[in-house]
């Protein structure tokens, strides 16, 4: 067996598998070969290095020699042949792969024998399961099940309020242990093997997986009851796992969570001097600006759209969905998932469907569609109420991005790295993104997806304990901006409703 290191995590796979076939498999599906894997479109491109079958004659041909000599590959063409290195991001100003990275760090394991990993989105969980050496034995995702109290955390703490906080809890307790068992079964590993958790999110999901009351967090001045970075044991959150301990990672305040904390962590915002912006786009946007020393963060409600839900016909990034939309003879063309009939559309495919209807003049730059519903794909279609969705989702990322810099007395030029975080289907085309004012066009040359950064910053917390007192610094220090009595943020945010 092969050890594989991709984007930082560590996978096994046998001697002769085909790069393409791993990484669609190690992602989730968040990896897709256009072409369907037979080497004619050129859009898998990896960098790649170590045991590798040879260059092939469609890499030779479809290849550039600059990118031959920097190790890039097609996923497509090239066999795992023993232990390598394989790492994914922004190639020929293309698309943009979606995998949570880590950066090389050594390990201290806070469990004996397996620990598990989860980040408890507003719209989604993610999960990992770890060996003490740092391998990943399985991982997956789902829905987080409180969306049936609402898609946002208002709705939810409204949902605690009317006494319904146990519900919320019990609910998310049950996917907890679903997931659990589910990577468990994959790596065919009794579930008493798991001795240590870290589960990291927004402050809100953190509050009701623990049956702590948000009613401090519904009303000015919004002071949050725990900011947690603190360790419990799983039986007394209710879980039904064998009573492991449970580290539940720091927030900075309120409406600043967890889940940015070990986002900042898994992105090194923090390491280096360089002014450095990160971006988690989720049901909630959070912020984090890297400024002389500074760390400056806020958070925006920018909605589920980038999810895939609150859109008619929105879902995940998985089989099915259309997750990248283009004009081809003036017409509206589009990629699915699994190379299958579409059956919805997700993140990616949302931004991109905004952008072409732009281009193709179906829609204006107020938003307003010429026709009430249009089809992208049969039986796929994306209504006026859509794009007000997004439209509203942008905006208040947009704005929030302006917001912190104003606050840093920055400019856009200034940022020398932007980070975008989270998870946002397969792909996402980051001219799109800046065409449609998702942010600032000035940033497109500096920016670079990290994809769940939040969920890789939580396995550096599960993989290497010291990193636990460093968030818990970051929590400290962070100064907060708060948006919602921001009048440059109010008039941004109105500023940024334009297309």
């Amino acid at each position: 067996m092969a050890e594989v290191k991709i984007n930082g995590i560590v996978y096994t796979a046998p001697s002769g598998t085909l790069l393409g076939d791993l990484l669609t498999k190690a992602q989730c599906e968040a990896f897709g070969m256009p072409c369907g894997g037979h080497g004619r479109c050129g859009k898998c491109k990896v960098v790649a290095k170590g045991s590798l079958s040879p260059l092939s004659e469609p890499e030779k041909r479809l290849l550039s020699q600059d990118e031959i000599k920097q190790g890039v590959r097609l996923a497509c063409c090239t066999m795992v042949e023993g232990n390598c290195t394989v790492k994914l991001g922004l190639h020929s100003g293309e698309q943009i792969q979606a995998i949570g990275t880590m950066p090389d760090f050594a390990l201290k394991p806070a469990f004996q024998s397996y620990g598990f990993v989860l980040d408890i989105g507003t719209t989604t969980l993610a999960a990992r399961l770890y060996d003490t050496n740092g391998v990943l034995q399985a991982q997956g995702s789902g829905l987080n099940p409180q969306i049936s109290w609402g898609a946002d955390v208002v709705s939810r703490m409204e949902a605690d309020l009317r006494g319904e906080g146990r519900k919320l809890t019990q609910a998310i307790c049950k996917a907890i242990d679903g997931l659990m068992e589910e990577l468990c079964e994959k790596a065919n590993l009794a579930p008493e093997k798991i001795d240590q958790l870290v589960i990291t999110g927004n402050t809100v999901m953190l509050h009701l997986l623990t049956g702590t009351s948000t009613e401090p967090l519904s009303h000015a001045p919004f002071a949050a009851k725990r900011l947690f970075g603190e360790t419990v044991q799983a039986e007394d959150l209710g879980l039904s796992c064998a009573s492991p301990r449970v580290y539940l990672a720091p927030c900075m305040a309120a409406f600043v969570g967890a889940d940015l904390v070990t986002a900042v962590l898994a992105g090194g915002l923090c390491d280096t001097p360089d002014t450095k912006l990160l971006v988690d786009i989720g049901t909630n946007g959070e912020m984090a600006l890297w400024h002389k020393g500074e760390l400056y963060c806020c958070s925006t409600a920018a909605g589920p759209a980038f999810e895939g839900a609150g859109i008619s016909m929105g879902m995940g990034g998985s089989n099915g969905a259309i997750d990248s939309v283009f004009v081809r003879d003036g017409a509206l063309a589009s990629h699915v998932i699994g190379d299958i009939a579409p059956v919805g559309i997700c993140g990616s495919g949302v931004v991109d469907t905004v952008a072409c209807l732009l281009k193709t003049g179906q829609m204006d730059d107020t938003g307003y569609l010429e026709e009430e519903c249009i089809t992208i794909c049969e039986p796929v279609t994306f209504t006026q109420n859509d794009v007000r969705m997004v439209q509203l989702a942008k905006s208040a990322i947009h704005a929030g991005i302006r917001t912190l810099l104003h606050t840093a007395e920055l400019t856009c030029t200034d940022v020398q790295k932007f980070f975008i975080a989270g998870g946002f289907g397969s792909y996402l085309n980051a001219e799109n993104a800046a065409k449609i004012g998702l942010f600032p066009e000035e940033m497109l040359p500096n920016i670079r997806v990290i994809g769940n950064a939040a969920l890789s910053g939580a396995s550096m917390l599960l993989l290497n304990k010291d990193y636990r007192s460093i968030c818990e610094a970051y929590a400290r220090q962070a100064k907060i901006v708060e948006l919602s009595v921001n009048p440059f943020f109010a008039d941004e945010y109105m500023n940024r409703m334009l297309f």
